[in-house]
């Protein structure tokens, strides 16, 4: 199948639009019209080899779109079908089985290395082997390959366009409060970091009831908008000791703080903002290898650290949940959009790079 799709071709480089050819999908996998994909962070990073994922490839993993075709096993959609994409797991391994996919022992090999587990790739340019596969579906194309698996069925009365972020950045935050930290009503969380995922936690804080929703941000536009989607507080942490300004805010402390930026110092900002039995939450990905000190003491005062994938989210459960909520006005994810055309992928990435869009979405 003959597909357009943005190409890098080396390490930090330029999204190139070229054309290429998508395989037929097995039994298992369907093919994917794409309406909308955002662009996430991890598709930066991942260009950026601070995890090396095989070059030439296609990125994109946070698609919504329309089913073309769907292999002969497939049985939960069919052609037609308004759909959004989310990342895979292998669905075999004890934590897939205890409802866990995110901590797939799988996960790294089932989204990461760019091609099928049987090492075959889906993308080439004539002889030239262009890796797709990334998320199970390299979604900077008009067309995604994608499994059953990761493909969830969405309604077909809300704007396709806007839904690909639900499958990773949103959910991600979103889920971190929902599901992961679940923290009861009028309690108190500080947000560190408002890019979309900490912005989507800001969205969560509010559907579950937090009393003090604390934003930390050096960018005032982010503030602002933390505000607008419910932040109680926002702290500038270039003005002072962010840590100082939420025990102005809360004496004792927060009884939940997310790091939503990879930084060690803002996870250790994160961890002694807590108030006794507080719990932290590690959304910020950071290159491998990366270390943090952690005050010993602190944490044997009841607090905890806990790491935090894709929102503890089974996506066939979660993402229509925060659909319902959109839909109820009490989830109002599409503040944090800005759309381009897919020509335009590269001022996109530039526009996210320097915080002027919170979550680009191409279309198509």
């Amino acid at each position: 199948m003959d597909i357009r799709a943005a190409v890098v071709r080396e390490k930090s480089g330029k999204f190139l639009i070229e054309d290429l050819e998508l395989e037929a999908p097995r039994s298992d996998e369907l093919i994917v019209r794409v309406v909308g994909v955002g662009v996430c962070h991890t598709d930066l990073v991942c260009r950026d080899q601070h995890f090396p994922v095989p070059l030439p490839c296609v990125f994109g993993h946070e698609c919504s779109g329309i089913v073309e075709s769907v292999g002969s096993s497939v049985t939960k959609l069919k052609p037609g079908d308004p759909v959004v994409l989310s990342y895979l797991s292998c669905g075999n391994c004890e934590p897939c089985l205890e409802g866990n996919p995110g901590y797939c022992l799988d996960l790294y090999a089932c989204n990461f290395t760019a091609a099928r587990s049987d090492a075959s790739t889906t993308l080439c340019k004539s002889d030239e082997v262009i890796h797709g596969n990334f998320f199970n579906q390299s979604s900077f194309a008009t067309y995604a390959l994608a499994s059953e698996r990761n493909t969830v069925k969405v309604p077909e009365d809300v704007p396709l366009e806007l839904l690909g972020p639900l499958g990773c950045g949103i959910q991600t935050g979103a889920g971190a409060v929902m599901n992961s930290l679940n923290p009861r009503p009028g309690t108190s969380i500080a947000i560190f970091g408002c890019g979309s995922v900490g912005l989507a936690a800001v969205l969560g804080a509010n559907v579950a009831g937090c009393g003090a929703v604390i934003a930390v941000d050096p960018n005032p536009l982010r503030l602002e908008l933390a505000r607008e989607l419910g932040a109680t507080h926002t702290i500038d942490p270039t003005q002072g000791n962010p840590v100082e300004a939420i025990q102005q805010i809360r004496s004792n402390g927060v009884h939940y703080s997310l790091e939503c930026t990879g930084k060690p110092e803002v996870l250790r900002q994160a961890v002694d903002s807590l108030t006794l039995t507080g719990v932290c939450g590690l959304i910020g990905v950071s290159p491998a290898g990366t270390e943090c000190p952690i005050d010993m003491n602190g944490i044997l005062f009841g607090r905890s650290l806990r790491g935090i994938i894709e929102g503890d989210s089974v996506p066939d459960v979660f993402i229509p949940r925060l659909i319902d909520l959109y839909k109820q006005g009490r989830f109002p994810f599409d503040k944090l959009i800005t759309c381009y055309e897919f020509e335009d992928i590269n001022q996109a990435v530039e526009d996210t790079e320097e915080g002027k869009a919170i979550k680009a979405v191409l279309r198509m």
